[in-house]
């Protein structure tokens, strides 16, 4: 598979309470990616992106966006797809970086 497609599939991390328990409990970690993307490219993104790290399991939900209304007239935000990544006993992913 092409790097570059490999790159585009993380759109960036979900940083919320919500994640930051799960991240807590099971060593799992929140992304937003592409609605195109499938289970074996975001395991190959995630141990690309950071060194190191191994996916034991990748979980996938579709999200559907909220009902709104813009300018007095009914709207829809888009709809996306939210990752959840396990990674396997040991690792970790610092998205501060090292210096």
């Amino acid at each position: 598979m092409n790097e570059q497609k490999i790159m585009s599939i993380l759109l960036e991390p979900k940083v919320t309470e919500k994640s930051s328990m799960i991240g807590e409990l099971n060593n799992q970690y929140v992304f937003k990616v592409s609605k195109s993307a499938t289970k074996p490219e975001i395991k190959k993104a995630i141990e690309l992106m950071f060194d190191g790290a191994e996916v034991e399991s990748v979980q996938v939900t579709n999200v559907k966006g909220k009902r709104k209304i813009f300018k007095r007239s009914p709207g829809q935000r888009a709809n996306w797809k939210k990752a959840y990544i396990k990674l396997k006993p040991g690792f970790d992913i610092d998205f501060m970086g090292d210096g």
